[in-house]
């Protein structure tokens, strides 16, 4: 089966929705993508269409989601595009949908901080450095996670290198980045 893949930039539209099923959990939200185009004739930028798409987020993607993203966030969608199609009274009906692979917050709208999910770390949450260590022996707090300090150079983190910026996670915001 040939999977159209797709990247989607763009806003939630609605307030993502979780429901566990046999199967696994979903999330699904509904994405609106409005693109811009510069008209020659009013010298400026004007909206064009709007691509309007379901989401759907199946298992550790679909708790991810439904933690992080709220209501008029601007997020990134990557995943496989379909027509969802069905029989309503006035004959048959459709609308593109995208089972996501990954779904992120897109930074040109602000800042955000990642907090990495434990499960996705392995089966015991521990974290195994490149000499097969576990490198959560500096984890002060007890949440699985190790400190700056036991982190291992080269693969988590580079010492000494200069950023752009020094980040502080208490200077974000805690509410959703909205447009």
């Amino acid at each position: 089966m040939n999977d159209t893949i797709v990247t989607v930039v763009g806003n939630v539209v609605d307030s993502p929705r979780r429901v566990n099923l046999e199967n696994g959990a979903v999330t699904n939200f509904r994405l609106a993508s409005t693109a811009r185009r510069y008209d020659g004739a009013k010298q400026e930028f004007v909206d064009a269409g709007t691509f309007w798409v379901d989401v759907e987020c199946w298992n550790s993607l679909s708790g991810n989601v439904s933690a992080s993203v709220s209501k008029g966030d601007p997020v990134i969608v990557h995943g496989a595009l379909s027509t969802h199609s069905w029989e309503s009274e006035t004959g048959t009906r459709s609308k593109p949908r995208i089972k996501a692979f990954a779904v992120g917050p897109n930074l040109q709208k602000g800042r955000s901080l990642f907090t990495r999910d434990k499960t996705a770390r392995g089966s015991d949450g521990a974290d195994s450095g490149a000499d097969g260590q576990s490198s959560t022996a500096g984890d002060p707090t007890g949440t699985g996670y190790p400190d700056a300090e036991a982190l291992l150079s080269g693969r988590d983190y580079e010492d000494g290198g200069a950023t752009l910026e020094e980040g502080n996670p208490a200077d974000l915001p805690r509410e959703p980045a909205h447009v």
